[in-house]
């Protein structure tokens, strides 16, 4: 089966699996995935990604999730943002701010694929990929 949006896929994995509080979810192994999971690390929001096999014998990311003290997830809500029928581009200074920053918007630019603070502080923007708080 062909997947056309695989960001739009592993954000719906994620969703599912934090609601049934899974320890870990396997994804699409693609190179713009394991930018936003890379991204999903370096701010906190999961504990780690590795690459594995799936029983197919395809490349697949292995998420493990992040839970806090009281086994709540760390992630309450994730959305996506732009999408492959309507893009959503910003300039550097248009980037939101999720939640007056207690959340992020993770950004695709030229630079790669980084969180809104980390597109801020390189002075670049791009598409808006998702939201998550």
């Amino acid at each position: 089966m062909s997947m056309n949006d695989t960001v739009s896929d592993m954000l719906t994995r994620i969703r599912n699996a934090l609601t049934v509080n899974r320890h870990s979810v396997d994804l699409i192994a693609s190179s713009l995935n394991r930018s936003v999971a890379g991204v999903l690390e370096r701010e906190g929001y999961i504990i780690s990604t590795q690459e594995i096999l799936d029983r197919r014998g395809h490349a697949a990311l292995r998420m493990v999730l992040k839970y806090d003290h009281d086994g709540d997830p760390v992630i309450s809500k994730i959305d996506r943002v732009s999408r492959p029928g309507c893009r959503v581009y910003r300039g550097v200074r248009e980037i939101p701010q999720v939640l007056n920053g207690l959340g992020i918007s993770v950004v695709s630019t030229s630079k790669g694929v980084m969180s809104d603070r980390e597109a801020r502080s390189a002075g670049v923007g791009g598409e808006i990929l998702c939201e998550i708080w």
